[in-house]
């Protein structure tokens, strides 16, 4: 006769449910203290019932198995959350590192420069001085290719110039010769009029007409 499997649950039976307490208590202690002793494993159990009332089992001390895993809980959590310490030894290792790359980066740009510029020459080789005169030849060609086009946006605007200003004095002229007045009148003056009457009175006199 096989024994009939029991269901996982709450005993609602309050009888049943005690019985059925200190059975699986006791097979669970045994279990515990086979364990240790066929394995050598350092155990703590401990087990309140419904009504409160505490029952223990330990292979050594229960206080010397909590203290032992409130030691190794707080060593997991120094390693999860390091001190601040490690953290600023952490930082400070990185930008050491990061400081040391930049100025190895920064020595090689200057070398690099003071070839362009022409110095230092002696170090290299002559696939090096190859390769470097390709490099400064493409740059002359791009330096080259900006003032060119530098140089006729400016012939543009210089242009663009010219012709607004002659637009301008154009204008002007059309506007000045516009303002002028048609035609000049002569006014003869009333007192040289008078004195050219009186010379004719006295050239008739002196000569008198016939003579």
């Amino acid at each position: 006769m096989t024994r009939r499997k029991i269901q996982i649950k709450k005993i609602d039976n309050t009888t049943a449910r005690q019985v059925t307490f200190s059975k699986r208590r006791r097979g669970l202690f045994k279990k515990a203290q086979e364990l240790s002793t066929l394995c050598d494993a350092e155990i703590a159990l401990v087990v309140f019932s419904a009504t409160g009332k505490l029952f223990e089992f330990t292979s050594s001390s229960v206080q010397q198995v909590i203290e032992r895993h409130h030691l190794l809980s707080s060593d997991f959590d120094k390693l999860n959350h390091p001190s601040l310490e490690l953290q600023s030894f952490c930082m400070s290792q990185l930008e050491s590192s990061t400081s040391a790359a930049l100025s190895k980066e920064i020595a090689e740009k200057t070398h690099e420069l003071r070839k362009l510029r022409g110095e230092e020459l002696q170090e290299l080789n002559m696939k090096e001085l190859q390769e470097l005169e390709k490099l400064l030849g493409s740059g002359l060609r791009r330096v080259r290719d900006a003032k060119g086009s530098q140089l006729m946006q400016e012939n543009k605007r210089l242009k663009q110039v010219m012709m607004e200003n002659r637009q301008v004095q154009t204008l002007e002229l059309e506007q000045g010769q516009s303002s002028e007045p048609i035609g000049d009148f002569i006014h003869s003056d009333p007192s040289q009029d008078h004195d050219s009457s009186d010379i004719s009175l006295k050239l008739g006199l002196a000569f008198p007409s016939g003579i």
